[in-house]
């Protein structure tokens, strides 16, 4: 009776143990997947903001800063001591398109890179057009007010271009040197002006917005191939845009190539006040877009004194084909500016 007893008892507590070891193996699994969906990954360890999407931290290991305005999350990555630079990006990237500049130069300058608002990491401010000058004053609020930038190195391309050349003209007293690759800052011509035309055509806009085509398809075409067979590539560049809505980010920026023209004419008149500013010039060939031979002419007749990269092998997205090219121009603008510290 007692041995019937003892082995009720005995079942009893297995079976106990059994169910904590499944309810504290639920509880884990829960527990993961709620961290993983947070992907709470910041600099500042008290700040709880979260990622709206997790990304491969070997591709992309730095944590997140975030700049508060107007009760909006802009996100940017701050790695590093020294040389303020400033790495902008375009359409559909985000400061991932910069994360190899970063990884390689963030033990010799403080390398600032940000997403703008709808982009990456940021959020989106309420009613936001997702034009370049809005975009222009949240760049110029995150780098002015928010980080008190006195000098910094810009390093511009795609959309980066007018947007941080417009940061940089208007305050060319803090501009220590730019960096230039496949953009424009002028009034759109030739290829660039009927790209810009065809993306403002109904079925092309909602292709954009129904298939997220900008961040996959296009994308995924516009970048070397090694980078296009990873996975974890690819889906950082997506996962921005799960949304039709989050996607007019994407679609806006190439019809304003073409709807901003009379800002953009405005900004070439201004571009004269860089010259003295030591520039460097890289250029991606595989992009008859904004590197073309044409292009090509205008910013070389604008910095006569730039040394020029040619990338035979490099597409439109020069960061994420040839990151090397850039580190090369930096450090050698680096070095030049050392005198000047």
């Amino acid at each position: 009776m007692i041995r019937n007893k003892f082995n009720k008892i005995q079942m009893k507590t297995k079976n106990t143990f059994r169910k904590t070891i499944v309810l504290t193996l639920i509880l884990a699994i829960t527990m993961a997947n709620i961290s993983q969906a947070q992907d709470i990954y910041n600099k500042d360890e008290t700040n709880k903001k979260e990622r709206p999407f997790t990304v491969d931290k070997k591709e992309y290991p730095f944590k997140s800063n975030w700049f508060e305005k107007d009760g909006i999350s802009m996100h940017y990555i701050d790695e590093g001591e020294g040389i303020p630079i400033v790495l902008t990006h375009g359409n559909p990237d985000w400061s991932f398109l910069n994360r190899n500049i970063i990884k390689a130069l963030s033990g010799e300058a403080r390398v600032i890179a940000y997403d703008l608002p709808g982009f990456g990491f940021s959020y989106t401010p309420k009613n936001y057009g997702y034009t370049p000058q809005e975009h222009v004053e949240w760049i110029k609020a995150l780098l002015f007010e928010h980080l008190k930038l006195e000098k910094f190195i810009i390093v511009v391309q795609d959309w980066g271009g007018p947007t941080g050349l417009s940061v940089a003209t208007s305050n060319p007293d803090k501009v220590l040197g730019i960096v230039i690759s496949n953009t424009w800052a002028w009034k759109a011509e030739g290829k660039l002006k009927e790209f810009s035309m065809l993306m403002r055509t109904p079925e092309m806009e909602n292709k954009v917005l129904d298939e997220n085509f900008f961040a996959t398809a296009l994308m995924q075409n516009s970048i070397n191939e090694k980078s296009r067979n990873n996975k974890a590539i690819t889906d950082a560049y997506a996962m921005p845009f799960p949304t039709r809505e989050s996607r007019r980010a994407t679609a806006v920026f190439p019809q304003q190539i073409t709807l901003a023209a009379s800002w953009l004419e405005d900004l070439e008149t201004k571009l004269p006040k860089l010259q003295d500013k030591p520039v460097e010039l890289i250029f991606g060939l595989k992009d008859d877009a904004v590197a073309s031979q044409h292009i090509q002419d205008k910013w070389r007749a604008l910095f006569p004194k730039a040394p020029v990269q040619l990338l035979p092998e490099a597409g439109h997205f020069t960061q994420e084909d040839s990151p090397e090219s850039f580190v090369f121009s930096l450090r050698r603008m680096m070095k030049n500016l050392e005198p000047n510290k």
